[in-house]
């Protein structure tokens, strides 16, 4: 059966990497310890505020469990 989740991070100023580099270990601690047998997909996209600055990541991976 084919799942998705989604994971999100704020971006604080100054510290993109790092939170990039959380997101992924996140996603891998997700992926590793949920017994996935395949990945299908995986989407990033960042959100903006309404002055247009980005504000946050948020990655959808679609999975087979």
């Amino acid at each position: 059966m084919v799942k998705m989740k989604t994971f999100t991070t704020a971006l604080k100023i100054f510290h993109p990497a790092d939170e990039l580099n959380k997101l992924d270990q996140e996603v891998s601690s997700f992926l590793t310890g949920a017994g996935i047998k395949s990945v299908i997909s995986v989407s990033d996209t960042a959100t903006t505020h309404n002055t247009g600055a980005t504000m946050g990541l948020m990655r959808v991976v679609a999975y087979e469990a």
